[in-house]
């Protein structure tokens, strides 16, 4: 017969023929993950919106606008000097957990600067306040990113980042902008919304078992190489190796777990993340001078940090449709074109060349951002994964720090002179590591990583 048995069915569709293996699909996100995305976003928000939110409130307790900068410095240097002792306490707690009462503590010191303020109260009061909010935020960013790895299976974990760092541009974009309307009602109107948004991690963080549990433990998996690294049989054998390496639920919570020291290389990328912001912050702090320096009005500075937000976005959604982790070349080539923009940036020829310089820094930055925290989640111990993603919190707010820092005490000139050299800087470290000892995440890298963690 030909083409059909006898009882006229087609070869292998009888009742006793194998069944035919249907072809994966890719798992819409669950709604636990696309929790973890509206916290994720919202958390982002008080810190977005700071800036001009600050400005408006302070503007009718102390008579000057300018004042709105010393809260902002207060939110900052606290996150940076909190992130890493909070994050410690929360070590024994289940992650959602810490990031649930964190969230709680911020929402309630935001709230108290809104009353303050609507009561005329000391400015003081009002600056501390916004350091005990931002005492709290680094850690529960550190937290929340950690809770995302039992939610994400470990080839999509570079998807979901770029969806993440897509909307964190989006929020960095749309805060301010919400500020500014809100503000010109009542800048008590605009604070209330922000306490509002900002509070929104309490009711959209997942809720399963899974991602309530200690994702120290189940990310594990996460180390695995990375997607298009190696063959899928090298691949799922490492998976396995994590799988089967990977500790039992109460160890990364222990004390032993908690003192295991970080490999060296984590202080590599924390590095590149701090070079990367100071880039950034130095052409969204300066960009009212260098409006000014090209004859413009002051007004017309806005159109350099939303040139690189633009870029951002678009850098974002790239990442999050690619979905997967970079080569080593391509990451060297991403902080050559943060160093080449702010020289553009620098040189200063036209406000042409100038926006050309932001959208180079702006389309790097969230690829970049996404690898900084692929990179750290494999090389960090599970129990002190919130530890090392505050300390990435941390490290871009050191680099927005380094930049204002060098505007206000000398100017901006003297910050594009100074700051392409520390992107230049990170490229050459990234390089000499590499050669040296190949790169975290593959197998070389993997050894030289156990070599430096012991």
């Amino acid at each position: 017969m030909s083409g059909q048995d006898a009882q006229g069915a087609a070869p292998g569709t009888g009742p006793g023929a194998p069944r035919r293996p249907r072809l994966a699909r890719l798992p819409r996100p669950g709604r636990p993950l696309l929790g973890w995305f509206a916290s994720s976003a919202a958390l982002a928000v008080p810190q977005a919106a700071a800036p001009i939110l600050f400005a408006l409130i302070a503007l009718p307790v102390t008579g000057s606008a300018d004042s709105g900068a010393a809260l902002v410095l207060a939110m900052t240097v606290a996150q940076v000097l909190g992130a890493v002792p909070v994050a410690r306490l929360g070590r024994r707690v289940p992650a959602l957990a810490s990031v649930g009462v964190l969230v709680a503590v911020r929402t309630a010191a935001l709230a108290a600067i809104a009353l303050l303020a609507g009561l005329q109260a000391p400015f003081a009061l009002l600056v501390a306040g916004s350091a005990a909010a931002g005492l709290v935020s680094g850690a529960a960013f550190g937290h929340l990113r950690a809770a995302l790895n039992p939610l994400v299976p470990p080839g999509r974990l570079p998807r979901a980042l770029g969806v993440s760092a897509t909307l964190n541009e989006v929020v960095f974009v749309l805060s301010p902008a919400l500020a500014s309307v809100l503000g010109t009602a009542s800048p008590l109107l605009a604070m209330w919304a922000v306490v509002v948004l900002g509070a929104v991690p309490l009711v959209a963080m997942p809720r399963t078992p899974a991602a309530a549990s200690d994702p120290a433990a189940a990310a594990d998996a996460s180390a695995a190489p990375p997607t298009g690294a190696g063959s899928s049989a090298a691949g799922s054998s490492a998976a396995r190796s994590s799988a089967d390496a990977a500790p039992p639920s109460d160890l990364p919570r222990s004390a032993e777990a908690g003192r295991q020291a970080l490999p060296r290389r984590v202080w590599l990328w924390l590095g590149c993340s701090m070079a990367s912001s100071a880039a950034i912050a130095t052409i969204e702090t300066g960009a009212v001078s260098l409006a000014v320096a090209y004859g413009l009005a002051p007004a017309w500075g806005s159109i350099f940090p939303v040139a690189l937000c633009l870029a951002s976005v678009a850098g974002g959604v790239w990442v999050s449709v690619r979905g997967r982790t970079p080569r080593l070349r391509t990451v060297v080539a991403w902080l050559g074109a943060t160093a080449l923009g702010v020289g553009i940036v620098a040189v200063g020829q036209a406000v042409a060349w100038t926006l050309l310089g932001a959208v180079m820094v702006g389309l790097v930055l969230a690829p970049l951002g996404t690898f900084y925290s692929l990179m750290l989640d494999r090389l960090s111990p599970p129990a002190r994964r919130a530890e090392v993603f505050a300390l990435l919190r941390t490290a871009s707010s050191v680099g927005v720090i380094v930049a204002s820092g060098l505007i206000a005490v000398a100017s901006v000139q003297a910050a594009l002179l100074v700051v392409p050299a520390l992107p230049a800087l990170a490229l050459l470290a990234v390089v000499l590591v590499a050669a040296a000892g190949g790169r975290p995440g593959t197998r070389r890298g993997a050894r030289q990583t156990r070599r430096d963690a012991r």
